[in-house]
């Protein structure tokens, strides 16, 4: 697996923002085949920061209601990196 398909793109919410601030963790959708490792080396390449802990979480699909319609959200995989202190991802550089 190429190593820019298992990142797909970051996660950003408040409670991922604060995390980012204070823990120095960002969180990202990452392919669902990928391992911990995988991810680690992907990080680790992709944006030249020291990769100190990976956690990794599923989403389940569940039920959605649009009216009279019933679907299903996608499968997602999370994975929260850890970086080491004083390194920092740039998630938007500016343009």
């Amino acid at each position: 697996m190429n190593l820019y398909d298992i990142i797909k793109k970051p996660v950003i919410t408040e409670k991922s923002e604060l995390q980012r601030r204070e823990n120095n963790v960002y969180t990202f959708i990452v392919d669902k085949r990928a391992n911990k490792i995988e991810i680690r080396k992907a990080v680790e390449s992709i944006f030249g920061v020291k990769v100190e802990e990976v956690n990794t979480l599923t989403v389940k699909p569940e039920l959605k209601r649009y009216g009279m319609r019933v679907y299903k959200t996608k499968f997602v995989k999370k994975a929260m990196v850890k970086v080491k202190d004083g390194d920092k991802i740039n998630l938007f550089p500016e343009v």
